[in-house]
């Protein structure tokens, strides 16, 4: 349960109705857990993320479903982020990122074994969450993998699963009763 109720169409401003009809309509129903059950309550808000959304999940992305996957948990483990974890770790394994990678991630350990790619994603990742800056041998790296299209996706992808992260924390949105990984040793 959420530190704030689920929301409706009298709960949210009445302004931006169509907005919220639009997503809900788009879902299938008023979102009850997650991200989108927090940013729903801004309605112009979440609508307009979930185009940014759309994008990361789409098929103009240069990046394949494993590094997009790799970052958002590694976003989730910085992050402590136990729903984005839940929800993207198995999608993680479905993508190519073994299990030992996906366990000591969570879990912690050192990682050893890595691609290229996926120590440029760690890499970057880390530090910046980290440091809350880049140092230009890891920029270089990461750039050297993805190209600056695609680091440009990456920064913006884990910025991006950081908000969600920021909103998942900080209204202290549980997990869903269908667990489907281990959760983070926090």
């Amino acid at each position: 349960m959420s530190r704030i109720p689920t929301a409706s169409r009298e709960s949210v401003p009445q302004d931006q109705l169509a907005a919220f009809d639009e997503l809900v309509a788009s879902r299938g129903s008023v979102p009850d857990i997650g991200p989108v059950a927090i940013m729903i309550n801004g309605p112009e808000l979440a609508r307009r993320g979930e185009h940014y959304r759309a994008y990361f999940r789409g098929d103009e992305i240069t990046l394949p479903a494993n590094v997009r996957e790799l970052a958002m948990i590694t976003t989730a483990r910085e992050l402590d982020c136990q729903f984005i974890w839940n929800a993207h770790s198995g999608y993680a394994r479905q993508a190519g990122i073994s299990d030992k990678l996906v366990n000591d991630l969570r879990d912690k350990k050192e990682l050893t074994g890595l691609s290229d790619q996926e120590s440029a994603v760690i890499n970057y990742g880390r530090e910046f969450f980290r440091t809350h800056k880049v140092s230009q041998d890891t920029f270089d790296a990461a750039r050297a993998q993805f190209g600056t299209l695609g680091l440009v996706e990456l920064t913006n992808l884990m910025g991006y699963y950081s908000a969600l992260a920021f909103n998942i924390n900080a209204f202290d949105v549980g997990l869903p009763e269908n667990l489907t990984e281990l959760p983070l040793p926090i």
